[in-house]
Protein backbone atom coordinates (compact mmCIF):
# COMPACT_ATOMS: atom_id res chain seq x y z
CA UNK A 1 0.00 0.00 0.00
CA UNK A 2 1.48 3.35 -0.95
CA UNK A 3 1.80 6.13 1.61
CA UNK A 4 -0.93 8.12 -0.14
CA UNK A 5 -3.34 5.20 0.00
CA UNK A 6 -2.42 4.58 3.64
CA UNK A 7 -3.10 8.25 4.44
CA UNK A 8 -6.42 8.22 2.58
CA UNK A 9 -7.43 5.00 4.33
CA UNK A 10 -6.67 6.56 7.72
CA UNK A 11 -8.61 9.69 6.81
CA UNK A 12 -11.63 7.53 5.88
CA UNK A 13 -11.49 5.91 9.32
CA UNK A 14 -11.31 9.32 10.98
CA UNK A 15 -14.33 10.48 8.96
CA UNK A 16 -16.27 7.39 10.11
CA UNK A 17 -15.31 8.11 13.74
CA UNK A 18 -16.33 11.77 13.47
CA UNK A 19 -19.72 10.87 12.00
CA UNK A 20 -20.21 8.26 14.74
CA UNK A 21 -19.46 10.87 17.42
CA UNK A 22 -21.66 13.54 15.82
CA UNK A 23 -24.68 11.22 15.72
CA UNK A 24 -24.21 10.62 19.46
CA UNK A 25 -24.23 14.28 20.47
CA UNK A 26 -20.53 15.12 20.43
CA UNK A 27 -19.15 18.34 18.98
CA UNK A 28 -15.94 18.01 16.99
CA UNK A 29 -13.52 20.72 18.12
CA UNK A 30 -10.39 19.69 16.21
CA UNK A 31 -9.21 17.12 13.69
CA UNK A 32 -5.57 16.15 13.35
CA UNK A 33 -4.51 18.60 16.04
CA UNK A 34 -0.72 18.95 16.06
CA UNK A 35 1.60 20.05 18.81
CA UNK A 36 5.29 20.01 18.00
CA UNK A 37 5.78 16.73 16.11
CA UNK A 38 2.85 14.96 17.84
CA UNK A 39 -0.77 14.66 16.82
CA UNK A 40 -4.17 13.55 18.09
CA UNK A 41 -6.76 12.49 15.52
CA UNK A 42 -9.91 14.03 17.01
CA UNK A 43 -10.72 16.34 19.89
CA UNK A 44 -14.41 16.32 20.76
CA UNK A 45 -16.68 17.70 23.44
CA UNK A 46 -19.79 16.12 24.92
CA UNK A 47 -21.52 18.05 27.65
CA UNK A 48 -18.69 18.96 30.04
CA UNK A 49 -16.24 16.28 28.92
CA UNK A 50 -13.30 16.83 26.59
CA UNK A 51 -12.49 13.69 24.60
CA UNK A 52 -9.16 12.98 22.90
CA UNK A 53 -9.61 10.29 20.28
CA UNK A 54 -7.11 8.08 18.49
CA UNK A 55 -8.47 6.27 15.42
CA UNK A 56 -6.92 3.06 14.14
CA UNK A 57 -8.24 1.69 10.86
CA UNK A 58 -7.25 -1.60 9.28
CA UNK A 59 -8.66 -3.71 6.47
CA UNK A 60 -8.46 -6.93 8.52
CA UNK A 61 -7.47 -8.32 11.90
CA UNK A 62 -4.70 -10.49 10.46
CA UNK A 63 -2.18 -8.61 12.62
CA UNK A 64 -4.59 -8.17 15.55
CA UNK A 65 -7.30 -5.71 16.41
CA UNK A 66 -6.60 -2.12 15.32
CA UNK A 67 -6.76 -0.83 18.91
CA UNK A 68 -3.72 -2.93 19.80
CA UNK A 69 -1.62 -0.40 17.83
CA UNK A 70 -2.31 2.22 20.51
CA UNK A 71 0.74 1.31 22.56
CA UNK A 72 1.69 2.83 25.89
CA UNK A 73 4.23 5.00 24.05
CA UNK A 74 1.47 6.29 21.72
CA UNK A 75 -0.78 6.91 24.73
CA UNK A 76 1.93 9.02 26.37
CA UNK A 77 2.28 11.09 23.19
CA UNK A 78 -1.46 11.74 23.02
CA UNK A 79 -1.48 12.70 26.70
CA UNK A 80 1.27 15.25 25.96
CA UNK A 81 -0.78 16.72 23.10
CA UNK A 82 -3.88 16.80 25.33
CA UNK A 83 -2.03 18.69 28.06
CA UNK A 84 -0.70 21.20 25.54
CA UNK A 85 -4.18 21.68 24.03
CA UNK A 86 -5.84 22.19 27.42
CA UNK A 87 -3.15 24.67 28.49
CA UNK A 88 -3.17 26.63 25.23
CA UNK A 89 -6.98 26.97 25.28
CA UNK A 90 -7.13 27.50 29.07
CA UNK A 91 -9.86 24.86 29.36
CA UNK A 92 -11.32 23.48 32.54
CA UNK A 93 -13.12 20.31 31.52
CA UNK A 94 -12.84 16.76 32.69
CA UNK A 95 -11.03 14.90 29.93
CA UNK A 96 -10.79 11.33 28.76
CA UNK A 97 -9.01 9.26 26.14
CA UNK A 98 -10.96 7.12 23.67
CA UNK A 99 -9.90 4.82 20.86
CA UNK A 100 -11.78 3.92 17.70
CA UNK A 101 -10.86 0.52 16.31
CA UNK A 102 -12.21 0.24 12.77
CA UNK A 103 -12.14 -2.65 10.32
CA UNK A 104 -12.93 -1.34 6.85
CA UNK A 105 -12.99 -3.44 3.69
CA UNK A 106 -15.40 -4.20 0.87
CA UNK A 107 -17.17 -6.86 2.95
CA UNK A 108 -17.59 -5.04 6.24
CA UNK A 109 -17.29 -1.88 8.26
CA UNK A 110 -16.83 -2.74 11.93
CA UNK A 111 -16.63 0.16 14.38
CA UNK A 112 -15.60 -0.27 17.99
CA UNK A 113 -15.63 2.87 20.16
CA UNK A 114 -13.63 2.26 23.34
CA UNK A 115 -14.47 4.99 25.84
CA UNK A 116 -11.99 5.64 28.64
CA UNK A 117 -9.49 3.40 26.80
CA UNK A 118 -6.61 4.53 29.01
CA UNK A 119 -5.74 7.06 31.67
CA UNK A 120 -2.69 9.25 32.27
CA UNK A 121 -0.18 7.93 34.74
Amino acid sequence: MTQLLHTEFGAKGEEIACNFLLTRGYSILERNYRWKHLEVDIIALKEEELVFVEVKTRNSTIFGEPYSAVTRAKQKQIIQVANAYINSKKLDYYSRFDVFSIILNRNETKIEHIEYAYTPG
